[in-house]
């Protein structure tokens, strides 16, 4: 669900904030009020095209803002949010911002986190469902298509399972393409993961041996001058005659004739002994440090090698020891497997004939259940169209299988071997047609109507938006459009932009958009209408707020009273623009 659409300086808009909740949402107003661009807008962070020209006069950037709750939806979106480095929801909200800018250095985020805009289209598409005059149609796919007749016949779970056995069936032929090779890319690969083997194994790597030889190196390259410093160190320690211990013998007999000539002294005896044991200690450890250095250039030579073979490795095979030696292991079990090449071949291909078969009796029953569900879909999508005005239309849905003819092998897609085609002609004596050539978009978004009306349970995404779907509707027509919106919206959030009255009565809230000038400024303001509000604003939709308007406006609203609820009253969020 929408909870949340934030806009600033996108066309009229300075900065608008859109707070809504479940239901039936209706957005109406004058023509060119900017009712279409919150619907705009929403496509925008969603993931559609950017029109720089949109930018409000005077600004270099825009932005969009969207907050959802997906804690509703069948699949979780963390994992894949993950699956992308995003991050999670927190409290199952879905973050999503766009910034486009004069310069065409365009931004988005998921969740605070950059994100590319295919990212944006893919949570578009499990999010909302866009319906429009210009919009991009799912409805139009053939794929999409399939979804909603597997969605009306509780195909889920099978499709699931077929989907799986597609993955592993992948898995295992690319295995197998792995080992299929001829002789000579066969020998050749063989002596190339021996030599990989053998040249990792010979080393004789062990973990933390790197930084080991770089300490070493470290002492054996500067020994000579560790030494000297060394030297020098115990030489003011102990050996010159100013030496600091001698001169400390002189300290402790003052300090010993001050005790004798002042009692009140003697703690300075027992801090000059303490001093007295960190220099003798400190010079026990440089001349034990000095014994172990070593002077010796063969041993510098063995760790420079040794180094160097390590970085030699590293080019090759990773960037640390555990690295190469995970690339090791790896290799001894791709050789592993090719030495047994015929073994495996023969393994894979006896698990591939397996899968063959389940896939095709999976495939086989996805296409009689589909094929059985499909009268009762044709009749209640055709009992819609009456409803919504087309009173001889025909619907269909055509189902092709290449099950038959596709022979042994893997299905053309993890649905299956089907296609389906949704065919409509609203009028009688036409025949049929897909409905990617319907030219009609009112015509279109009214078939989209009623199958979102039989599917609403089963459709998976959760957002709706009719942009005026309702073109060439009146009458009773535009009535039933209304209450099919208020169907589909107890299982579905619904957002509609209409100009009909009928349309926009049963809504569970309304909102009112329409500008106004102050000071040689264009505002455009987002009102919530309360119940007052609404019988004024569907009195102008009938054609004015005369006493028989308003009469005909509460008549409206009073037949859907006690079917939605009732908006609440007089929240208004207010937009700026040019």
């Amino acid at each position: 669900m929408l909870i949340t659409l934030r806009i600033k300086n996108l066309a009229l808009v300075e900065d608008l904030t859109w707070e809504l909740g479940p239901g039936f949402h209706v957005i109406t107003g004058e023509t060119g009020a900017g009712k279409s661009l919150l619907i705009g807008a929403l496509e925008l962070v969603l993931g559609e095209r950017a029109d720089r020209s949109l930018l409000r006069s005077g600004s270099e950037s825009a932005t969009v803002e969207a907050v959802f709750d997906v804690r509703d939806l069948p699949e979780p979106l963390d994992p894949w949010l993950t699956e992308r480095g995003l991050e999670p929801c927190e409290e199952g909200r879905l973050l999503l911002k766009r910034t486009v800018t004069a310069t065409g250095a365009n931004r988005q985020f998921v969740n605070g986190s950059p994100a590319p805009l295919a990212v944006l289209k893919e949570l578009g598409d499990r999010l909302v469902d866009i319906h429009g005059p210009h919009d991009h149609q799912s409805l139009l796919h053939p794929a999409r298509q399939l979804d909603l007749v597997d969605a009306h016949a509780g195909l889920q779970e099978l499709r699931t399972a077929f989907a799986r056995a597609c993955a592993e069936r992948a898995r295992l032929e690319r295995a197998r393409t792995e080992l299929v090779m001829d002789e000579a890319a066969y020998a050749r690969q063989l002596d190339l993961l021996r030599h990989q083997v053998r040249e990792i194994t010979e080393a004789a790597l062990q973990p933390g041996e790197e930084e080991t030889l770089q300490a070493a190196h470290q002492r054996l390259s500067n020994a000579a001058r560790l030494l000297q410093l060394t030297r020098a160190a115990l030489d003011v320690l102990t050996e010159s005659e100013q030496s600091i211990l001698n001169q400390a013998g002189v300290v402790g007999r003052a300090l010993q004739e001050l005790q004798r000539l002042d009692p009140q002294t003697g703690d300075w005896i027992e801090w000059h002994s303490r001093a007295v044991e960190q220099w003798q200690g400190l010079a026990q450890e440089l001349s034990r440090y000095a014994d172990r250095l070593e002077l010796d250039p063969r041993r510098l030579e063995e760790v420079e090698q040794r180094l160097d073979l390590l970085q030699g490795l590293k080019r090759k095979y990773g960037r640390t020891v555990a690295d190469i030696l995970a690339f090791r292991d790896e290799a001894a079990r791709q050789l592993a497997t090719l030495e047994q090449r015929e073994t495996e071949l023969a393994r894979l291909q006896s698990e591939l004939a397996a899968l063959d078969r389940r896939l095709r009796e999976l495939g086989a029953e996805l296409h009689a259940r589909r094929r059985a569900a499909l009268p009762g879909l044709e009749r209640a999508v055709r009992r819609h169209l009456e409803d919504l005005g087309f009173q001889q239309c025909h619907f269909e849905v055509r189902l092709e299988s290449q099950l038959e003819t596709a022979g042994e092998g893997p299905p053309p897609s993890p649905a299956g071997w089907d296609r389906v085609e949704f065919l409509f002609a609203p009028n009688p004596g036409e025949p049929p047609r897909p409905l990617r050539a319907i030219a009609s978009s009112g015509e279109l978004a009214r078939v989209m109507l009623a199958l979102k009306t039989v599917l609403a349970a089963q459709d998976q995404i959760p957002v709706l938006v009719f942009d005026e779907v309702d073109a060439n509707v009146g009458g009773e027509t535009a009535h039933a459009v209304g209450a099919k919106m208020r169907e589909i919206a107890a299982h579905r959030q619904v957002l509609c932009v209409t100009h009909l009255a009928p349309v926009a009565a049963p809504a569970t809230q309304h909102w009112r958009v329409q500008k106004t000038v102050r000071q040689g400024r264009t505002y455009t303001e987002l009102t919530r209408l309360d119940a007052a509000g609404r019988a004024e604003e569907l009195a102008r939709m009938l054609g004015g707020r005369s006493e028989e308007a308003l009469r005909h406006a509460r008549s409206l609203l009073e037949v859907a009273e006690g079917r939605t609820a009732r908006a609440p009253a007089g929240k208004r969020a207010r937009a700026r623009g040019r």
